[in-house]
């Protein structure tokens, strides 16, 4: 090799080893911090919420909502879609229709139809009364075509239903009470949610607040179920997912009355349409939830009349919601019912019998676990979803 390329050999590596170094150098640096692309989620805001500060001239907390907010269905739009699915899960209509189907009814079809409504939970009486007017009519009418008959049926359970009860809530701002301070703010409309555990009671709490809001109307929620430290966290929950302020006790076990007139308060201060108070539903000792539920109610009246007392039954229970109803009735004035749990519509029937035995309205229904899966209670959709 002739010496002239030895020496440009030897300058070429040495200007690609200058260069190596130069670039290994500004690697070894440190890289700038990594910048996370996550967006708040509807799953982010139903993570439990961090403890709130209590407040030092307070006697309860008031959980604040987070900036990051569901925006609820609308009304007919949750309507429409729970239609759609009580039409699509029941086996009452199906076994009725499937009966009725074959043309010609013998002594056995009409037992099947008999056996098909009392496993409804109708009961006796309603379902004795039903069967002997459908007789009556197939008589009447000289035929037992299918298609008459279900008419026939239609109007019955319609009639049953019941559709000239009134269903809306009581949701106008009340006059204070005597005695109240009206520099603390006009009262609010006062909704009182009761019903035992385990029947989905604090999240309709949560469930009607989304309703109330999407008929734009402010709310505030009050955890009055202080026996039970995870009703007052579920709760608080359900404020940060809608964007609603929930006033809560400071320790487990707190006064229910005391943090249901602290919420009354709340809402008078804050100017908000609605308060929604969550109770317990301890059926252990009859008498004491009576007092409770009465002191409840008797502390809110001291602000403003409570305009509406919820029950929440179960629907899948059958007569053992019928027994619960019944003590609640007496426990406290019911004005409307909430049914939970009527995904499936074999016990659809439970919608007539507690109506007819505590004599007020099933004012709203609740289908699912999702969020909007509640919504005001339609006589005629309920009717015509059950025989669709």
């Amino acid at each position: 090799m002739e010496p002239w390329m030895i020496v440009l050999v030897v300058i070429v590596l040495a200007v690609i080893g200058g260069l190596w170094f130069v670039v290994r150098g500004r690697g070894g640096s440190q890289a700038p911090p990594e910048v996370s692309a996550h967006k708040p989620t509807a799953a982010d805001d139903i993570l439990p919420a961090p403890p709130a500060e209590q407040e030092e001239a307070g006697t309860h907390d008031v959980a604040s909502p987070t900036a990051t907010l569901e925006r609820p269905e609308s009304i007919p739009g949750r309507m429409q879609r729970l239609r759609s699915r009580l039409a699509g899960s029941g086996g009452f209509g199906r076994a009725v229709l499937s009966v009725l189907s074959r043309g010609d009814l013998s002594e056995a079809d009409w037992e099947e139809i008999e056996d098909t409504l009392l496993t409804s939970d109708l009961g006796i009486e309603v379902t004795t009364a039903l069967m002997d007017e459908l007789r009556t009519q197939a008589r009447v009418l000289s035929t037992c075509d299918p298609q008459a008959i279900r008419d026939v049926l239609r109007a019955q359970l319609l009639t049953l239903v019941d559709p000239t009860m009134d269903r809306s809530l009581s949701l106008e701002r009340p006059a204070p009470a005597e005695g109240w301070d009206e520099t603390k703010g006009a009262p609010a409309a006062a909704v009182l949610m009761v019903g035992v555990n385990g029947t989905g009671k604090t999240t309709t709490c949560g469930k009607l607040a989304r309703v109330l809001l999407a008929q734009d109307r402010t709310v505030v929620m009050g955890a009055a179920d202080t026996f039970r430290a995870a009703a007052a966290e579920q709760l608080t929950t359900w404020g940060r997912r809608v964007g609603v302020e929930v006033v809560r006790g400071q320790k487990e076990g707190a006064d229910p009355a005391s943090v249901a007139y602290d919420a009354a308060g709340e809402a008078a201060r804050t100017g908000v349409d609605v308060v929604l108070v969550d109770t317990a539903g301890r059926l252990q000792n009859k008498a004491g939830l009576m007092d409770e539920l009465g002191k409840i109610k008797r502390v809110m009246d001291k602000i403003a009349p409570v305009g509406e007392v919820l029950l929440v039954l179960d629907a899948t229970t059958g007569q053992n919601g019928m027994r619960q109803a019944q003590v609640f009735s007496e426990a406290v004035g019911i004005t409307g019912i909430v049914l939970t749990k009527m995904d499936g519509t074999a016990k659809g029937g439970i919608v007539v019998t507690v109506q007819k035995e505590l004599g007020v309205p099933v004012k709203l229904v609740g289908l699912g676990e999702g969020a909007d899966d509640l919504a005001p209670f339609d006589p005629e959709g309920f009717v015509d979803a059950l025989l669709s």
